[in-house]
């Protein structure tokens, strides 16, 4: 095979959309390492690059009323136990609690910290600045088609 003939498993659209979500993801927590309203732990934390892309994970898909470690488990696409092991840390660093769930005894809520509160807040403003940029260098035009693009793919997914 030639050189050339092996060059879509390097541009294929699954590695671009890895790379710009690696890309975009490591903006974003270099905006919240930066941001003067993140607790300084936590802030540290990010520009030592103690917290990474899964630790967003949570961010992403933790509601604001609590959610149950196996469905935040599932909607990060992650094993129970690795989120497990995510939530315990996000635990000892004040973004997170486990509390129990009013609908089930048995059960356990994750739910954000004050502390907590303050990083997703810093997390929304990072994802707009970085939207912004990314905006900036590709332009409005572009950035729309892909944003309408990516929408319909995601919501065609399972």
């Amino acid at each position: 095979m030639t050189k050339e003939e092996e060059g879509w498993r390097l541009t294929h659209l699954g590695r671009l959309l890895g790379h710009a979500m690696r890309r975009f993801d490591e903006r974003v927590l270099h905006l919240m390492a930066h941001n003067i309203d993140v607790p300084l732990a936590l802030s540290n934390l990010a520009a030592r690059a103690q917290i990474s892309a899964a630790h967003i994970h949570i961010t992403r898909h933790l509601d604001l009323q609590g959610t149950r470690l196996t469905e935040l488990a599932d909607k990060a696409g992650m094993s129970k136990q690795a989120m497990g092991d995510l939530v315990d840390q996000c635990e000892a660093w004040d973004l997170v609690r486990r509390e129990a769930d009013p609908r089930d005894a048995r059960a356990r809520l994750v739910v954000f910290t004050p502390t907590g509160l303050l990083w997703l807040q810093a997390f929304k403003d990072a994802v707009s600045q970085a939207e912004r940029e990314f905006r900036a260098e590709v332009g409005q035009d572009v950035a729309t088609v892909v944003k309408i693009g990516l929408e319909a793919y995601a919501g065609g997914a399972g």
